[in-house]
């Protein structure tokens, strides 16, 4: 199989057929073989009915209902684990991303050898409050991720080589970062290509300021999983070593001064009456902790189990 469309969606019941119609006719008329696999996360607007009857229509189309919201992460996931095709496409369900990109995105996959193409939205759609933290966040994800030739990580238009969403999980809020998640699976042929972004023509948008939070958050998440995730003992062992060796030092030095001003029978504070005591019992104790933190967390990363607990209700 040519194509895998993965399309995760959350209410978007009147966008869907004209979404299939649009995906039917540019595989039809490229001569792909595909198959759309639309994920319905936990929708309440009767975007399952639908889905059903665009399935009883079209035979290429496929359909997973969660029982309740997950979030987008979890939909990409379940779909990469469906999907069948060598290149797989991803795209939202609102008509803001065009499948009339299909084909070149597939191209680039195929002859180009990426392995991974990201959309670029260079001409927005978006108010300015959308617009501003999204470019901020793309900058500071470059610079964290290495990966400086993206200008939007968050496009939801996406075209992968089946190895690579076979080779990561998608988890949490990390699909903003799924090209950060595939350079650290080892996928470093990673390009950029400008799409069209379309005027949001059914409902409202889903995300709320909140993303923007969690955004960063998720950054800082994924730097630390994807550095550290493997040996947390090298990050928190090697910080609990620099503290636990600054408390002793400090400490080695209250001794030896005291010593000192005892052989020169000088007059001297007691260890307890001076500061610096306080500060290398604290170094002492907070570098003891990091080290257990690092010996527990390695314990953890040996044998962690599935990080998604999603529950699938239908499978059509």
């Amino acid at each position: 199989m040519d194509i895998s469309v993965v399309i995760p969606l959350f209410n978007e019941a009147e966008s869907l057929p004209e979404l299939i119609e649009w995906n039917t006719r540019v595989m039809d008329e490229n001569n792909f073989s595909y198959e759309i696999i639309l994920v319905d996360d936990g929708s309440d607007d009767g975007s399952w009915e639908v889905i059903e009857r665009l399935r009883a229509q079209n035979s290429k189309v496929r359909g997973i209902k969660f029982r309740r919201n997950y979030g987008k992460s979890a939909a990409l996931n379940v779909g990469f684990d469906a999907a069948e095709g060598n290149v797989v496409i991803t795209m939202d369900a609102d008509l803001q991303d065009s499948p009339d990109e299909i084909p070149e995105l597939y191209r680039r996959i195929t002859q180009e050898k990426y392995d991974l193409i990201s959309g670029w939205k260079k001409k927005r759609h978006d108010p300015i409050s959308k617009t501003v933290p999204t470019k901020l966040f793309n900058s500071a994800t470059r610079k964290m991720s290495g990966i400086n030739n993206l200008h939007d990580f968050n496009c939801g238009l996406k075209a992968y080589r089946k190895d690579v969403v076979k080779s990561i999980e998608v988890y949490g809020e990390m699909h903003r970062y799924i090209p950060v998640l595939a350079k650290w699976a080892g996928f470093r042929r990673i390009g950029e290509q400008v799409v069209e972004h379309r005027p949001r023509k059914y409902g409202t948008t889903k995300f709320g300021l909140s993303r923007f939070i969690n955004g960063f958050l998720d950054l800082l998440s994924i730097f630390f999983v994807g550095k550290f995730g493997k040996r947390p003992m090298h990050f928190f062992g090697t910080m609990g070593v620099l503290s636990f060796m600054a408390g002793l030092i400090i400490t080695i030095w209250l001794i030896v001064e005291k010593l000192v001003h005892i052989a020169n029978s000088e007059r001297f504070r007691d260890a307890t009456d001076q500061p610096l005591f306080y500060i290398a019992l604290v170094a002492i104790i907070v570098g003891f902790q990091l080290f257990l933190t690092g010996f527990v967390a390695e314990l953890v990363s040996r044998n962690a189990s599935e990080r998604n607990t999603y529950l699938v209700e239908k499978v059509i």
